[in-house]
């Protein structure tokens, strides 16, 4: 079982700091959330310097909402920063439900499924090294990866755990162990489904902060903020998990679940909570 740490978005000068604990810990991959309308750091920006500060732990949006960009684009971004960091990059994509991220980006809440699954067949296009189209040429360079960067899909809805088995390698659940089953199971039937050779990757996500009060005071804050349009905020942060014995246990529930890693995804702006989280591995 790999486990990841997911980076807070609440002081992007701390981020530096982050990484190098984690690239010199046990931790596999370090996350990172995407908005347009709030506080967060660009996540591409910021996982190409934080790739540059480490040299080992894969870096992963969690989810980057790729609707918002252009495709051709994205494309590059991607294939540019998985080539410079050897193949480190995995490209979380999602469709993001937040009506002033879309506004602020000038387009379509209402079609973002639709913008994503064609940005997909170009992307992959793209990252192939075939031509753009008709009278233009490819784009470059090439990714680390044939094909292109490991590509998770997030989501709750079927159109999106299909897009796993339609265009991804992977699954990106945000969901307690309690629920999170039938969400794996659906995404690996269609898989198969869709004639897919082998298994899709599952990478689980829970909230989590490890520290005195403060600490989980301060993840708690930021959580709250961060989801109060949801209208869920209060029910979310309940969920956060704030003890060694409560991290453990939903490590081995997902492990029991199959998944390949979980991603711890911290709220509280101490670093040294990777210190911690270390020791209870």
């Amino acid at each position: 079982m790999n486990i990841g740490i997911g980076l807070p978005i609440g002081d992007p000068a701390n981020l530096l700091d982050w990484a190098r604990r984690a690239d010199a810990g046990p931790f596999s991959t370090l996350g990172l959330l995407d908005r347009l309308v709030f506080h967060n750091p660009e996540p591409l920006v910021t996982l190409a310097v934080l790739a540059g500060a480490t040299s080992r732990v894969r870096v992963q949006t969690e989810v980057l909402l790729a609707p918002l960009r252009e495709a051709a684009l994205l494309a590059k971004q991607a294939a540019t920063l998985d080539r410079l960091t050897g193949g480190r990059l995995v490209l979380g994509l999602g469709v993001g439900g937040r009506d002033d991220d879309h506004q602020a980006a000038g387009v379509d809440l209402h079609t973002r499924g639709r913008r994503l699954d064609e940005q997909m067949t170009v992307m992959r296009r793209i990252w192939s090294g075939e031509p753009y189209g008709e009278g233009v040429g490819p784009i470059g360079p090439a990714p680390a990866r044939p094909g292109g960067p490991e590509v998770l899909f997030g989501g709750f809805k079927p159109a999106a755990l299909e897009r796993v088995a339609r265009w991804g390698d992977g699954f990106l659940a945000a969901a307690a162990p309690s629920w999170a089953g039938g969400l794996f199971d659906t995404v690996r039937t269609s898989w198969k489904e869709h004639g897919r050779d082998g298994e899709p990757r599952i990478i689980a996500q829970v909230n989590v902060a490890l520290g005195p009060q403060s600490v989980i005071d301060d993840a708690h804050a930021n959580m709250h903020a961060y989801y109060a349009f949801t209208g869920m905020a209060d029910q979310m942060v309940a969920g956060m998990l704030t003890t060694p014995a409560q991290i453990r246990d939903a490590i081995d529930a997902f492990a029991d679940l199959g998944a390949d890693e979980v991603m711890l995804y911290c709220y509280g702006l101490d670093p040294t909570q990777v210190d911690r989280l270390t020791e209870i591995m």
